[in-house]
């Protein structure tokens, strides 16, 4: 019997993928999530086989419960994602991530993937790994990428300097520059666009 966590902010998509791979013989879903933190507190709780973590979980994301997951447990994560950027795979493979799946995938291959995982094997969707062999490099500086990685949360620039040990002026000349390198209108959506490219 393989034992799995099911993690997803969307009820209704959790709820139904639970109840479809629950329907394998030898699937058993032990436990739910709907956020990054419930995640890996309930993986630490019910050690389960393989953790099914969607990408866009709120506090964090699926690959940080990934990687918190994979550095105190024996589980096997897999990632189910809409945005199958190929940076964000990149991430999950040096996060130690076994599965990447977008949510196009029927239940039934994904039961299939979930075996191969339990069975010490990776799967990566060929498509996602397809355009990671072609994607172009990621345009902005590394510390351009550390400032809105910390304008992610909503932080004030403020802040993020505090974070990050810049002064304020220096921190906005990043954020403008990356604003301007992505064409984004503002550093909310910048952080938003490089987060979904997995370059943060």
């Amino acid at each position: 019997m393989i034992r799995l966590l099911i993690a997803d902010d969307e009820d209704l998509l959790r709820g139904a993928l639970a109840a479809l791979l629950g329907l394998e013989d030898d699937l058993r879903v032990v436990a739910e999530a709907a956020t990054s933190t419930e995640a890996v507190r309930l993986a630490r709780e019910h050690r389960p086989d393989i953790a099914v973590l969607d990408l866009e979980m709120p506090p964090t994301d699926g690959l940080r419960a990934a990687e918190e997951i994979g550095a105190e447990l024996p589980t096997r994560t897999v990632i189910v994602t809409r945005h199958a950027r190929p940076a964000v795979l990149r991430r999950a493979l040096a996060a130690g991530v076994r599965g990447f799946v977008p949510k196009t995938t029927p239940a039934a291959r994904l039961a299939e993937i979930l075996r191969e995982v339990a069975a010490g094997r990776r799967y990566v969707d060929p498509d996602i790994a397809a355009s990671a062999l072609t994607e172009d490099d990621c345009p902005l500086s590394d510390r351009e990428l550390q400032v809105l990685r910390a304008a992610r949360t909503g932080a004030s620039v403020a802040e993020i300097a505090t974070e990050v040990h810049l002064a304020q002026g220096t921190v906005r000349n990043y954020l403008s520059a990356a604003m301007s390198k992505l064409g984004a209108p503002t550093r909310h959506a910048a952080a938003h666009h490089a987060w979904q490219q997995g370059w943060i």
